[in-house]
């Protein structure tokens, strides 16, 4: 074959790879009415339906130190084109918040497990911080979730990266830009070592603005979320990816840039 063909030959299975890419919408740092600091409007059904009112095609729900709402959520997005990722927003020991994005419901629940062996003595006070509400994909309260996931766990930032990655999943650290429960206002820097898989940016700031407030981490994918507490916020500072499909492995490969998938603001 010759050098002419072959480059025809390649340049077709590049635009055919190509062509199976996507650009889609996500959030990927939803709380629910499981969170005490969430109003009890974040149900499963009208997360959902907010979602899909934003044209969002994938979000992920974070409840503060627990996962489970995620199934409900999960459930009630079934049949709608919105994808539901399983995860959770776990404080350290060093009162910073990283996001664990997992690929199914039993790979969260079993970093849950970890988190609430971990956790803080002591039960929520709900007149303090709010109800914890455990819902099915219906609304209907299941149960009345007690344990103080306002509160710390014993875990290091080490521990959390590493038990989120043994699970499968995909660390990130929550609105850096924060002045409180980041990695940056605890530490104030981010350690190479704890291998982030992307740094989160809040609403506060574009993602150019914080490329550019943050350069010396540019080795690590920055992405936005809207850190929903209400239905007014979500999907107020998402991300766009181009994938293949809306599933964790892509957006794995968005992170990373390969196969053309990749972070588009």
């Amino acid at each position: 074959m010759s050098f002419s063909n072959d480059f025809q030959q390649g340049m077709r299975v590049a635009v055919g790879t190509e062509a199976l890419l996507n650009s889609i919408t996500i959030d990927t740092h939803v709380h629910s009415c499981l969170s005490p600091c969430a109003t009890l409007d974040m149900t499963p059904v009208k997360i959902v339906r907010e979602s899909l009112k934003h044209k969002l095609t994938m979000i992920a729900i974070t409840d503060h130190n627990s996962a489970e709402n995620a199934a409900a959520v999960m459930a009630s997005a079934a049949g709608t084109g919105l994808v539901v990722i399983p995860g959770m927003e776990i404080t350290t020991a060093e009162e910073a918040h990283i996001i664990g994005l997992f690929e199914d419901v039993e790979e969260a629940l079993s970093m849950q497990a970890i988190v609430y062996r971990h956790l803080f003595p002591g039960e929520n006070d709900p007149d303090l911080f709010g109800l914890q509400v455990v819902a099915n994909e219906y609304d209907e309260v299941q149960a009345i979730n007690t344990r103080l996931l306002i509160g710390g766990t014993a875990l290091t930032l080490t521990e959390v990266v590493n038990g989120i990655h043994k699970h499968g999943g995909l660390a990130v650290a929550a609105h850096i830009d924060r002045r409180s429960f980041s990695v940056i206002s605890q530490l104030g820097f981010i350690p190479d070592d704890l291998n982030f898989d992307a740094l989160e940016i809040s609403r506060r700031l574009t993602l150019p603005q914080a490329r550019s407030s943050y350069a010396e981490y540019a080795n690590v994918p920055f992405i936005s979320a809207s850190d929903a507490h209400d239905l007014d916020e979500l999907g107020a500072s998402p991300t766009r990816v181009r994938v293949a499909a809306p599933r964790l492995a892509e957006l794995k490969l968005a992170f990373k840039g390969i196969d053309g998938r990749k972070i588009l603001n």
